[in-house]
C-alpha cells in the first residue's frame, strides 16, 4: 500500500513527460493515488501524455481545461471536477511558471509593468486562485504544494520570475496561515533546476544547469525530476501532519552552501 492510497489528487502543469508535474502525478499514482491533470495553453497535448502514465492508454487519468488566470475557468473547476467524478480532493499540486521572454534573461531593468504583471498573475497569485477553485472539494482538509525554486538570492537571467517566485513563497505563508484552521496544509517543494521545456525557456539558464552539480553537496542531475516528484508525494500524504507553510528544498544541499 502506497503512502497516497485512496486519495484524490489535481495535478497542474502536465505538459510534456519531461514536466515536473508528470513526474509528480506518476509518483502519486504509483503510491496509490487518483489523479485529475489540468492543463494550459494545450490540453490536446496533457491528454496525449497523460497516456504515459502508470495507468497506460487505456485509463489515462482525466483532463481539464483550465487557465488559471482565468476567472471563469476557475469559478467553474469544482463543477468540472465533480463531473469526472471527483467529489472531494485530498491534495492539489501548483506546477505552473509563466513569464514573458521580456521578463527574463537580464532585462530586469527594462521589463514593463504589463509584463511583470502576467508573471505575478501567473506565478503567484495563482497559487492562491487555484486554491480556492479547489476549497469547495476539500471540506475534509487536505494537502495543498507548490513547485518553487529558491528566491531568497537573486539568479542570473531568472530576473522577474525570481520575483514571483519570492510572492509565491510569500502567498502560500498567508495561505497557510488562513486555511490551516480549515485543516489544509500548503507547502513549497524547491527544486534545483530541471530540464524542462519552461526551463529551457529562460535564456542562459544553462549557466546554472552547468554550475550546480558542481556546487550542490550532493550533487545534481538535472534530467532526475524523480526526487522532488518524491517530497511532493511525501507532503501530500499524511506523514506530515503538522507542516505548513514550509519550504523542502530538493536541490542537492546547493541553497545550505556558499561559493565552491
Amino acid at each position: 500500500m502506497g503512502i497516497l492510497e485512496g486519495k484524490k489528487i489535481l495535478v497542474t502543469g502536465v505538459l510534456t513527460d519531461a514536466s515536473i508535474g508528470f513526474h509528480v502525478a506518476r509518483v502519486a499514482q504509483e503510491q496509490g493515488a487518483e489523479v485529475v491533470l489540468t492543463a494550459y495553453p494545450r490540453p490536446t497535448l496533457t491528454a496525449r501524455t497523460a497516456k504515459r502514465l502508470p495507468t497506460g492508454r487505456d485509463n489515462p487519468p482525466p483532463v481539464v481545461e483550465l487557465d488559471v488566470t482565468n476567472a471563469e475557468q476557475l469559478a467553474g473547476l469544482a463543477d468540472e471536477l465533480r463531473g469526472h467524478g471527483f467529489d472531494r480532493l485530498d491534495g492539489v499540486v501548483h506546477a505552473i511558471g509563466f513569464a514573458p521572454q521580456t521578463a527574463l534573461g537580464g532585462n530586469f531593468l527594462e521589463t514593463t509593468w504589463e509584463d511583470v504583471a502576467i508573471a505575478l498573475h501567473s506565478s503567484a497569485y495563482s497559487l492562491k486562485s487555484l486554491t480556492m477553485a479547489c476549497m469547495p472539494l476539500m471540506k475534509e482538509g487536505g494537502s495543498v504544494v507548490g513547485l518553487d525554486f529558491d528566491a531568497t538570492k537573486a539568479w542570473p537571467v531568472y530576473d522577474w520570475m525570481g520575483v514571483a517566485k519570492a510572492g509565491l513563497e510569500s502567498c502560500s505563508r498567508y495561505l497557510a496561515k488562513y486555511l490551516g484552521p480549515q485543516g489544509i496544509r500548503v507547502n513549497l517543494v524547491a527544486a534545483g533546476p530541471l530540464a524542462t521545456m519552461a526551463a529551457k525557456s529562460i535564456p542562459g539558464f544553462e549557466g546554472m544547469t552547468e554550475m550546480w552539480p558542481q556546487v550542490a553537496p550532493l550533487g545534481w542531475d538535472i534530467k532526475d525530476s524523480e526526487p522532488t516528484a518524491r517530497a511532493c508525494a511525501a507532503l501530500l500524504s499524511d506523514w506530515f501532519p503538522a507542516t505548513t507553510g514550509e519550504i523542502v528544498h530538493v536541490d542537492g544541499g546547493l541553497h545550505a552552501v556558499g561559493a565552491a
